[in-house]
């Protein structure tokens, strides 16, 4: 046989080996996973990206294998990746592929790793970093290759620390997740779980190993228990297409990376929009409850938000939304909930909240019904105080313009933490604003104790005190003495948002040196 005159054999073997790589674990591996209600990685990336936008980095590295030096077959490393656009916009994407050894990475065989080779690279290409994330962080295998692993010989978070300085990191939980996977899913600026995710340190053969206990990996570490009681991940997905569409809806409001601003997006909802229903939506009964996202939807463009942690913290709201077509963090008390009261979760969320709006220049409002710090027990058990003073530390140290919106209730520490003492400290206030350091009933109580309790009828005399203080709680009063810097129609507000953005957005453009519009390059 005569020798090739040109490279079109080893051109074939390319395309072979792509053609390959395509079949990920092989068919059997690739109908159980869909079987089990999940996608592979592949099926995510194609749902997630722009049609034809997919540029796949690395597809060749796996394993081959080669009878008499002659190539026989390949299967690729349990990790795709590369570039891509959503809704034409560049990322970088990658994820964990189950069908291939449950997606868990083998040490000895990587000169580097792929999936930190991507962080890199949107770190370096300042473009948002999508995740889905499956797979045990490392095949115990891997340990015997002659000599044990020390842990901290691998830098295996760092990229993502150091893309995440600069991008949006973006993650979705889509299957079981353990070990290094799942703490790189912990590193994530938005994290969302399937109804097949599960988070876990050890997976439930090691709590059965160390522990003797006997869990499923949803008891141990599934939606309901990260998503309502711990908190570790952001938002609950109906189904991995739902999971999606978050993932995108999150980005909608991110800039491309911090040195960009958020992105504006027209709107024909003006922004002087008045509604009639916010004249009525508090009670007069200072005790009754409202459903403050109705009050959010009445003042946002078009009625849309997107929230974070819906299911944790529930006494606060934190969420995304537009007035105007400016991108705005919204904080708002929830008092359908222990009255809008600050928890030790709460206020975690809060903060939290508070820190990635700031990380990637995006201005909040503050829509304040809240009665203090929550009291009892069960709140100074959890530390309540504690983590209230680290929400409030996160704001006071906010960067961004902030605004404040009193609806009703802002008493003490608590609502200290609904604005930013440290700067201009803009706040306005409804009629039905109420106010102090802390709340008439409680406060009589404490205060007028021995007085109350030594009167012929200690009831009685109760409701004289409370009564004759109740008329000094008058909002306006507060604005005669300039304590709060107006009181507002509440069929105003939206309009006062909307010009709190336009200057919020002048001055973080000043701080880029960004000229033109939020998000619209010069």
């Amino acid at each position: 046989m005569s020798e090739p005159t040109n490279w079109q054999p080893e051109v074939d073997e390319l395309y072979l080996r792509r053609e390959l790589a395509l079949k990920m674990g092989g068919e059997e591996r690739v109908n159980r996973q869909r079987e089990l209600g999940k996608l592979t990685i592949r099926d995510r990336i194609d749902a997630l990206v722009d049609p034809g936008s997919f540029h796949e980095i690395g597809g060749l590295a796996g394993y081959g294998a080669y009878e008499d030096r002659a190539f026989k077959d390949f299967k690729p490393l349990p990790y795709i990746g590369g570039l891509a656009k959503v809704d034409g916009r560049s990322i970088v994407v990658g994820g964990e592929d189950f069908t291939v050894g449950g997606g868990a990475a083998d040490i000895s065989t990587q000169e580097r790793f792929k999936s930190l080779f991507l962080a890199d690279m949107a770190r370096e290409y300042r473009v948002p970093l999508f995740v889905f994330h499956e797979g045990a962080g490392a095949n115990v295998a891997a340990e015997g290759d002659g000599h044990g692993h020390l842990p901290s010989s691998f830098d295996v978070f760092g990229p993502d620390i150091l893309a995440g300085q600069e991008v949006p990191l973006v993650f979705g939980v889509s299957g079981a997740t353990a070990g290094g996977v799942a703490a790189r899913a912990m590193l994530g600026h938005f994290t969302v779980m399937t109804p097949q995710g599960a988070l876990f340190a050890g997976g439930p053969p090691l709590v059965k190993r160390a522990l003797g206990q006997e869990v499923t990996k949803d008891e141990l570490g599934g939606p309901d228990i990260h998503v309502g009681q711990s908190g570790a991940i952001d938002n609950r997905a109906k189904d991995e297409f739902d999971a999606i569409e978050q993932m995108k809806a999150f980005l909608s409001y991110m800039p491309q990376n911090v040195y960009q601003q958020p992105p504006f997006k027209a709107t024909d909802d003006p922004p002087d929009r008045e509604e009639e229903a916010l004249l009525s939506i508090i009670p007069r009964k200072r005790t009754r409850p409202y459903n403050m996202l109705k009050l959010i939807k009445l003042l946002v463009d078009d009625g849309e938000f997107f929230e974070i942690k819906p299911e944790f913290g529930t006494t606060v709201h934190t969420l995304f939304a537009r007035v105007g077509g400016y991108v705005v963090g919204i904080v708002a008390n929830n008092p359908s909930m222990l009255a809008g009261a600050m928890t030790a979760d709460s206020a975690d969320k809060q903060g939290h909240f508070v820190e990635l709006c700031d990380h990637f220049h995006i201005p909040i409002v503050f829509v304040a019904d809240v009665p203090g710090f929550m009291l009892g027990p069960q709140a100074e058990a959890t530390g309540t105080l504690r983590h209230g003073m680290r929400a409030y530390w996160a704001t006071y140290l906010a960067t961004v313009p902030v605004f404040t919106v009193i609806t009703r209730k802002n008493y003490g520490m608590a609502g200290q933490a609904t604005a930013n003492v440290g700067t201009m400290n803009y706040r306005v206030g409804w009629p039905s604003g109420d106010w102090g350091s802390i709340p008439i009933e409680g406060g009589v109580a404490a205060a007028y104790r021995r007085e109350i309790e030594s009167a012929p009828d200690p009831d009685e005399r109760r409701r004289e005190i409370e009564e004759h203080l109740l008329q000094f709680r008058n909002p306006f009063r507060t604005a005669e003495a300039f304590g709060i810097e107006d009181i507002i129609d509440p069929r105003q507000t939206r309009s006062y948002i909307h010009r709190f953005l336009e200057h919020a957005y002048d001055t973080i453009s000043t701080n880029l040196g960004v000229k033109g519009k939020a998000g619209v390059r010069p």
